[in-house]
């Protein structure tokens, strides 16, 4: 019963999934491709247990754009974490993250 959320400079509304920003529910982690001026700001991460009807909220994480021109770069990648064997009952969804990185 965990979700993850984030809230984008202490505003109550959640960063919303696009085509750019997605939160990985198995993780928690905020992914967000080419990144713009406007996604500058402090990101802050919401885990809530449904089952306990508890959140609990993060530090803020301060998201800032070099000054400098110069860009990381990643050699393209796969990443998966899926684990060893993944369980479902039968007529049951199942959702499995892979994200593609690199430049």
């Amino acid at each position: 019963g965990l979700s993850y959320t984030w809230i984008f400079n202490n505003n109550t509304l959640c960063v919303q999934e696009d085509s750019r920003r997605f939160v990985s529910q198995g993780t928690g982690n905020l992914y967000i491709a080419k990144v713009e001026p406007s996604d500058v700001g402090n990101y802050t991460c919401v885990v809530t247990n449904s089952k306990a009807e508890q959140s609990v909220q993060g530090p803020p994480t301060p998201l800032t754009l070099r000054s400098d021109g110069v860009m990381g770069e990643y050699e393209p990648k796969i990443e998966v974490r899926f684990p060893e064997t993944t369980y479902a009952a039968k007529g049951s969804s199942v959702k499995l993250e892979c994200f593609a990185l690199g430049k």
